[in-house]
């Protein structure tokens, strides 16, 4: 990209650059290689992040957006490749309906920024003695005032700074962008989820050939993490034993592992920033009893039918509402106490939801999760997870199904 030069005047920040003093935002220049991560498997091409930038644009206007706010978050990552982190200071990045994207930063993190992200053409700093919304507020002073999309997780302090300092704006929701722009994910970004998913499923796998007895659910959890640490991922998850597997969201007790115990992992990793998640069961003993068997049997049934039947232009709650019949069918219908699923992406939990009331209908290139479950109190719980992509004749699994027992 050729360095672009800034120009003082509304004139020509109303023509799509942006505003600025001179020595106070650079342009970006040069492009380096994405390098192969510790995963073994390419990152998202810059081009990719450009593409986003440019679509993002193009449903601000569709949404009547006349700006757009965003802290770092897994949408600024979504958007321009990196997350950089919150602190106390602003990082943002700032995008005019007709303008460029810029990231504004503090001064003395523009060349980290300027050496992580190819994507955005400009990053504005800001010294330590300076209001870094002034800096927001020029980069926009060309932009006739309208509705900011404002990032759905940002901060309420930046949020009222932000509204102080533009008060002919109108500050609003960016979650219907976000949404748009996030919840049809590509084959390249499937082919990071298949990775961080066969990182998982192999983790678990060599979690539960490592269990003995005497080891705490810490002691199992902390192998989780090294597993995935030595195939190139940070990542790690739940392991409950016994009576905690009957929590959905139970955490470690330093219970100890015993013959006879009914252990959960639900776990996930980070692959270039796409998630996983995927939960497992295993019996420590000899044969597992037979209500146990038959729970964990009702449970598979129950996800192989919402799997089976999902297809383009169903309702997410017309899936929960038949794996959910099917457990009650078989008497532990107050047993499962939870949504179906969630969709998955760079966040472990994002939409589309599994749920009850949600009409939104599947379309291709969705990617969610289906894992019924049935948590008998204080004895165990058993919870069966997999990770799906709906395609145009129904749904594709994404990780490796278990079989019934």
């Amino acid at each position: 990209m050729k360095r672009r030069h800034f120009l003082i005047g509304a004139g020509a920040a109303g023509a799509g650059l942006i505003l600025g003093t001179p020595g106070r935002a650079k342009a970006l220049t040069g492009e380096r290689p994405s390098p192969v991560g510790p995963q073994g498997i390419d990152p998202l091409p810059v081009a990719t992040f450009r593409a986003r930038l440019e679509r993002a644009r193009a449903l601000m206007s569709e949404l009547g957006f006349a700006a757009l706010f965003c802290e770092p978050s897994t949408n600024f990552a979504y958007l321009v490749g990196d997350n950089f982190g919150r602190s106390e200071r602003l990082i943002a990045l700032v995008m005019a309906a007709d303008g460029d994207p810029v990231i504004v930063a503090p001064d003395f993190e523009v060349d980290r920024v300027e050496r992580t992200v190819d994507a955005v053409p400009y990053v504005r700093g800001w010294g330590e003695s300076e209001d870094p919304f002034a800096a927001v507020a020029a980069i926009l002073s060309g932009q006739e005032p309208g509705r900011i999309a404002v990032e759905p997780t940002t901060r309420y302090e930046m949020a009222r700074r932000l509204q102080d300092t533009l008060p002919a704006w109108e500050i609003d929701n960016g979650a219907p962008l976000f949404r748009r722009l996030r919840i049809i994910k590509s084959e390249a970004e499937l082919k990071l989820i298949r990775r961080s998913i066969s990182i998982t499923e192999t983790s678990i796998a060599a979690t539960f050939a490592a269990l003995e007895s005497g080891l705490t659910d810490r002691d199992v959890a902390g192998i989780l993490r090294n597993e995935m640490a030595q195939r190139g991922a940070r990542g790690g998850g739940l392991v409950q034993f016994g009576p905690t597997s009957a929590l959905p969201h139970g955490g470690t007790e330093g219970r100890r592992l015993e013959h006879g115990t009914v252990v959960l992992i639900d776990a996930g990793c980070r692959v270039h920033g796409y998630a996983s998640d995927v939960t497992r069961m295993h019996y420590f003993g000899d044969q597992p009893p037979i209500q146990y068997r038959e729970v964990y049997n009702t449970v598979f049934a129950a996800q192989s039918a919402a799997y089976e039947a999902g297809r383009p232009g169903m309702p997410c709650q017309r899936l929960d509402r038949i794996a959910r019949a099917l457990i009650a069918d078989a008497g532990y219908g107050q047993f499962f106490t939870h949504r179906l699923g969630h969709g998955m992406g760079m966040d472990g939990h994002e939409p589309p939801y599994l749920v009850e009331g949600n009409t939104r209908e599947l379309e291709p290139g969705m990617v969610f999760t289906i894992e019924p479950g049935i948590y008998l109190p204080d004895r165990w719980g058993v919870r069966i997870e997999d990770d799906f992509v709906v395609r145009e004749d129904g749904l594709e699994p994404l990780s490796s199904r278990v079989a019934p027992i």
